[in-house]
């Protein structure tokens, strides 16, 4: 039922009336939360939402505090979906530092895997870049090859493996970590 012109000007008088106590609410409810005033207007907007639903002659304030306490409750369960770790201050030194430890040594490998692969085989450089660069299968490449599967596979793992002895090799004489 839509309310009569006399019926929505005196919703409107009362939800301008308890806007001030509608605020002290939320904020007694999110005590220190910069978003209490956004849930506040939040819940002014499900209560001009709702105002079908309102009862005249009965409290609108509690109606619009019940309201309130709801979205208040629906931001709560918002912000527990949205959480986040915090960190003090001194984890993060310390993460921060572990991460750049880590980066270093990713980047002294992939400078020791560069080295490493100007040190193989043009043919076999070909079958690594192949591999791990082309989207067309270990099957095709045999067949423009004209080489089994198999001794590709071999091949491949040999590769793999004398390439991570040479990375290795390479951060320990560089003092990286191994």
């Amino acid at each position: 039922m839509e309310p009569s012109d006399p019926d929505l000007a005196d919703f409107v008088s009362h939800l301008t009336e308890c806007q001030s106590t509608l605020g002290m609410y939320v904020r007694s409810l999110m005590p220190g939360d910069r978003s209490a005033m956004d849930v506040v207007q939040q819940a002014n907007a499900k209560i001009w939402e709702k105002r079908d639903d309102f009862q005249p002659g009965t409290q609108f304030r509690a109606w619009a505090m019940t309201i309130a306490r709801y979205e208040v409750l629906n931001y709560r369960k918002q912000q527990a979906r949205d959480a986040r770790l915090h960190f003090s201050a001194e984890l993060e030194t310390i993460l921060a530092s572990e991460i750049k430890v880590i980066h270093d040594d990713t980047l002294d490998r992939q400078e020791a895997l560069q080295n490493c692969l100007g040190s193989i085989s043009p043919e076999n450089r070909e079958l690594l870049f192949f591999k791990y660069r082309s989207s067309e299968t270990l099957v095709d490449f045999a067949e423009r090859t004209n080489r089994s599967i198999g001794s590709l596979k071999v091949k491949l793992h040999r590769l793999r493996t004398s390439l991570a002895s040479c990375i290795e090799r390479k951060m320990v004489a560089t003092g990286g970590s191994s």
